[in-house]
């Protein structure tokens, strides 16, 4: 298959696939993208992290395949903008993981301190405060491993995310007068928590991220949940009983962005 030229030094490519071997322009944006001859019947699309894949027949001509495109052009550079502004929004909140580094705890800012000099708690961290703000001094050395700090970082934040789910749950079960029975931590990527009929809560512990009203609805709508186990206008009106703004926490939950954890 032969390849398309790079466009001119004057043309800016507004997106551009690392594996490009053609170039189209669709809207108001100049793409590169990935394409690939397959067995497939029909042609296909994908925008993933790295930009646009085009895959296509072996008999479909390239000029069935340029209009394919431009019939779907809005819908692929909305695509790539979001996937851009992912990787991005990525980017900013990773954490180098080192003495000095920050995250968030509780919605308050956070910064990281070695110290293995001085006394520590039996999780080898201890939240102390000082003129700067809020420390979390760790039991490690100087020369301590970025994996060693992310990993003691996320055990201690675990925990207090156990401890404090813990308090929550038991808080707003006495208010929706519901019993839950057994607590897990959960990492998943997008779901935030869940019940079970058995009155079995999980809760994302990367929640402990998040400010405690953020925290809070999450927990009442989980509870809510051993009341009714649909999202009906009854579940909500549940929810809204102990926390009447659950709207606006609910979009705070969705807007804040949290820490990168782990390298890809």
């Amino acid at each position: 298959m032969r390849s398309v030229p790079e466009p001119a030094a004057d043309e800016s490519v507004q997106f551009q696939h690392p594996r490009t071997n053609r170039y189209t322009r669709l809207s108001h944006a100049r793409v590169g993208y990935e394409f690939k001859r397959s067995k497939r019947r029909t042609i296909g699309m994908m925008v993933g992290a790295d930009g646009l894949v085009v895959r296509a027949p072996n008999w479909v001509p390239l000029y069935e395949v340029e209009a394919a495109l431009q019939e779907k052009s809005d819908w692929i550079v909305r695509k790539l903008d979001e996937a851009r502004q992912r990787q991005q929004q990525l980017a900013s909140s990773r954490i180098e993981w080192q003495h000095g580094a920050r995250f968030s705890y509780l919605g308050q800012d956070v910064s990281i301190h070695l110290d293995p000099a001085r006394h520590r708690d039996s999780a080898g961290a201890c939240l102390q405060s000082d003129e700067t703000g809020l420390l979390l001094v760790l039991g490690l050395p100087a020369s301590a491993s970025r994996e060693q700090i992310r990993d003691l970082v996320q055990a201690w934040l675990m925990e207090q995310a156990r401890q404090l789910f813990v308090q929550r749950l038991n808080h707003f079960a006495a208010q929706l007068q519901v019993r839950w029975t057994k607590l897990a931590l959960s990492s998943a990527g997008t779901r935030w928590g869940s019940a079970r009929h058995d009155g079995s809560i999980r809760l994302n512990w990367r929640l402990i991220h998040f400010k405690m009203s953020v925290i809070d609805y999450v927990v009442a709508h989980e509870l809510s949940h051993l009341r009714h186990m649909d999202h009906g206008p009854k579940f909500w009106e549940t929810v809204r009983s102990v926390v009447p703004d659950y709207q606006i926490r609910r979009s705070q939950l969705k807007d804040d962005a949290l820490p990168f954890w782990h390298e890809t």
